[in-house]
């Protein structure tokens, strides 16, 4: 048996079988989300799209729980951040755009069902925080002067690859649970997938338009992909709340586009950060 054969022999066993479709959509979905960092603008609208389908993912799990958002004002609140980040108006503005999403929740809350009113106004503040203010780092990412193009392809590649190898390795040679969260990780694919990215990102540091040296490319490579395996298994606690395996169905083979994405959410600001952390942009 090959090892493409093996791979999805051993993940169908699992119950998440790798298929032919799965693979064109996922690369698809690769090609569409890399061609467009070259262009900011281009790249910045994809954001949005993602930001947009992912609140309206997240407010169908909050209505499964009972427990709606003020969907048009986390809407809104998602569009906002990621308007004014791509416009370089977020870091003057946030605070008035966080207390116009406050007001806003708390004011029109009073118009719907009592119950809840509290919870629905406090999901709505989290939500807008969690889509839009998380997905403004890879704005900030290509907005850096000079080098954002290459790391910003450099963020979206290590992320990536924490995915696919913390699959094919835990498909293939996964023992141990990780949690119980989500039953289909394992100690075995997570280590894994982090020592790849590690690797990956070290070797990628001989890449010129990078600037960086081979340690800094390890300690972005291995944070970021602790902090997109953790954004994943956050994504799937919300799903197992709700009582759901995917939070939606728009992408074929891969379930929603929170379910796609959630892994670059918390990816990005850790990668964000990192940089800060070492130096390679400064205050």
């Amino acid at each position: 048996m090959s090892a493409p054969d093996a791979i999805a022999s051993a993940a169908a066993t699992r119950g998440n079988p790798i298929t032919a479709r799965r693979v064109v959509v996922g690369a698809i979905v690769a090609v569409i989300g890399l061609g467009s960092v070259v262009v900011p603008w281009t790249f910045y609208a994809l954001i949005l799209a993602i930001g947009l389908a992912s609140i309206y993912e997240l407010n169908a799990l909050c209505e499964k729980k009972g427990q709606p958002l003020e969907y048009p004002v986390a809407l809104l609140g998602v569009g906002g951040y990621v308007v004014m980040a791509a416009l370089g108006m977020l870091h003057k503005w946030e605070g008035v755009l966080l207390a116009g999403i406050v007001i806003a929740a708390f004011w029109i809350g009073m118009y719907g069902e009592q119950k809840g009113y509290f919870a629905r106004t406090a999901y709505t503040l989290l939500a807008a925080l969690y889509i839009g203010k998380l997905l403004t780092y890879f704005v900030f990412v290509r907005q850096i002067p000079g080098d954002g193009l290459w790391l910003t392809f450099y963020l979206i590649l290590t992320i990536a690859l924490t995915d696919i190898f913390g699959m094919i390795i835990g498909t293939l040679v996964g023992r141990n649970q990780l949690t119980k969260i989500s039953p289909g990780k394992t100690v075995e694919g997570s280590l894994g997938s982090l020592l790849v990215v590690t690797i990956f990102a070290i070797v990628a540091t001989r890449v010129p338009q990078l600037h960086l040296l081979w340690w800094q490319g390890g300690v972005l490579g291995l944070l970021t992909g602790i902090a997109a395996q953790a954004g994943d298994l956050v994504e799937s606690a919300l799903k197992r709340d709700a009582g759901v395996k995917d939070a939606g169905d728009m992408i074929q083979g891969h379930g929603g586009v929170l379910d796609r994405f959630d892994s670059y959410l918390f990816g990005g600001v850790a990668f964000f950060a990192t940089l800060h952390l070492l130096g390679i942009l400064q205050v």
